[in-house]
């Protein structure tokens, strides 16, 4: 990209709300040349009433596998603080997406069986970022969200996760529960973290392993609880009958970390 397209990309950005500091790219042509120049981009809103290259732009987006979502001239003044936006927006992504096939690599590259965490709409950009870091720190080889109804590598989640998001692969793919058919086809085992589950220290949790960690609101969808392969709990002895998704998260893939440990001695 040359130093002019650079500049055309960069005057409109400011100012914007801390939420998606240094994430926002406003209006078409410095949308349309981070699309050209391969830039992380999470997703991209457009006005559908603002005409002449909108569509153009949308299908670029889509041509990369970026999530495309429609908002009214009102929104997209509002994220921008004002600033001509054209009728689009690009949200940059603080990391390239991963596939499946780069989860299953990182943990062939190192000889292990794969760990890999599963998010059933985190839709918290806290609780996301929370639970890339604590999956980085456990070992974890990958981490899977789905593209709709969910929390993205955006800025807040890169802070959450303390730059853990730079090093765990992020698969973002567009039907979670195909994605899960795919792990179970590929020899790994789908653990559900469900309430009415067993306790989870009475499980075995060797071997490869999918764990799921539902919404914070509702759990897991009917859906993906019915493909797991077991669910777990854990005990609750107070007034409060859960824990924030990403304390739970981080319960459950310590297990797992102690259990592996235990096993490989």
């Amino acid at each position: 990209m040359n130093d002019q397209n650079r500049k055309n990309m960069n005057k409109n950005r400011r100012p914007v709300p801390e939420e998606y500091e240094d994430t926002l790219i406003i209006g078409r042509n410095p949308v349309t040349e981070a699309l050209k120049a391969g830039m992380n981009i999470d997703s991209v809103l457009i006005d559908p009433d603002a005409g002449g290259s909108i569509s153009r732009i949308a299908a670029m987006a889509k041509e990369r596998g970026i999530v495309v979502k429609e908002a009214n001239d009102q929104k997209l003044s509002k994220m921008c603080r004002g600033a001509s936006h054209q009728g689009v927006i690009a949200v940059g992504a603080c990391a390239e997406y991963a596939s499946l096939d780069d989860i299953f690599a990182a943990a062939e590259q190192k000889g292990e069986d794969p760990f890999i965490i599963i998010c059933d709409e985190i839709e918290d950009p806290h609780n996301l970022g929370a639970i890339i870091r604590t999956s980085e720190t456990a070992g974890a080889h990958g981490v899977i969200i789905p593209k709709r109804r969910s929390a993205s590598l955006n800025f807040t989640v890169f802070k959450t996760s303390a730059g853990a998001a730079s090093y765990v692969p992020v698969a973002r793919v567009p039907n979670l529960a195909a994605a899960v058919d795919e792990l179970k086809k590929r020899g790994v085992w789908i653990y559900g973290t469900d309430g009415s589950g067993e306790d989870y220290t009475s499980a075995s949790l060797t071997g490869p392993i999918g764990l799921v960690i539902g919404s914070e609101g509702f759990g897991m969808g009917r859906l993906i609880k019915d493909k797991c392969d077991m669910l777990l709990s854990l005990p609750m002895a107070g007034r409060i009958t859960s824990l924030n998704a990403s304390v739970a998260a981080g319960i459950f893939m310590y297990e797992i970390v102690r259990q592996r440990r235990a096993a490989s001695r």
